[in-house]
């Protein structure tokens, strides 16, 4: 019986090397929606996109980027509230109530592109922004970063999402095999116990890209509440929650929403923690497009 499945299966795990995926927005939790939209408008130059508020699901949202979410990669910061400790205050606003985050061990950044990191840092800094890394070269590399990366011009600027990870060899094989990304660039630095791998589906100066690091001898992470997932479109959200339920299955991971439409806004979901328990959400490419044009 072993053989009779052996085929349809194979057939469905190449599903994800022919479906249309793209990286859509990463999700980051925070206490002050409009403090934090302010600080990525005016210190980086991101454009909000988009504002909403689904009380069917108890959060807020904006979607900011450098460009029209049809095209282009954004961080969407998400406000959520407790219904319980809604209070009118001045001037009918809501008062929500959560307003503080964890951000864990486990995440380490989302970056973006610049052509000088020092110049931006120094406006961010201007602007009362908190610098947690001096600009200057990666030990052992040449790029220049400050969670920004020195960089020509580029068609995505909001460039990479890192997440550390406990096993690299079963992260990059996982995401391989359940979203059809590759590996466009990997980096080994014994002499600073980390190994890194890139991972989209285009080359690293064209498109965002997903980080995996690896270090030496740590294989677990506390994951905090702030990151919260990172969203990619597909032509099938059903197709591919199987291609994911057969990947878990062999890796590790699980499905944590069954593919459906989410209440209110009737886009088509499906989302999984990967085997070190890091959230994707798959979305409906033709949804996310008509949710888009509703707005």
């Amino acid at each position: 019986m072993a053989e009779a499945h052996a085929a349809p299966n194979a057939e469905l795990l190449e599903w994800p090397k022919k479906d249309k995926r793209r990286f859509l927005h990463v999700v980051y939790r925070v206490g002050d929606l409009d403090r934090t939209i302010k600080f990525y408008t005016e210190c980086f130059g991101m454009k909000l996109l988009r504002k909403r508020d689904i009380p069917e699901e108890k959060y807020s949202n904006a979607f900011l980027g450098f460009g029209s979410e049809e095209t282009n990669f954004v961080v969407e910061l998400t406000y959520r509230y407790f219904v319980t400790e809604l209070r009118h205050i001045e001037n009918d606003k809501l008062d929500y109530g959560v307003s503080s985050y964890d951000i864990g061990t486990g995440f380490g950044h989302f970056a973006i592109s610049t052509p000088d990191v020092y110049k931006l840092v120094e406006d961010i800094r201007a602007k009362s922004g908190v610098i947690t890394r001096e600009p200057g070269p990666v030990k052992g590399g040449q790029s220049i970063i400050a969670f920004l990366i020195q960089r020509g011009p580029t068609p995505e600027p909001l460039c990479q999402v890192m997440l550390r990870v406990g096993d690299l060899d079963r992260s990059i094989k996982f995401y391989e095999r359940a979203l059809g990304m590759r590996v466009v660039k990997k980096v080994d630095k014994p002499e600073y116990k980390y190994t890194l791998a890139m991972l989209g589906y285009a080359e690293e100066h064209e498109t965002t890209v997903l980080e995996l690091t690896y270090n030496y001898g740590v294989t677990e992470y506390t994951k905090g509440n702030a990151y919260a997932q990172i969203a990619i479109g597909t032509d099938d959200v059903y197709k591919s929650a199987e291609v994911v339920s057969l990947v878990t299955q062999e890796l590790g991971g699980k499905i944590t929403r069954q593919p459906g439409p989410i209440p209110g806004l009737n886009t088509k979901i499906t989302s999984f923690l990967d085997p070190d328990g890091w959230k994707t959400v798959l979305v409906d490419n033709e949804d996310f497009l008509k949710e888009l044009h509703k707005e």
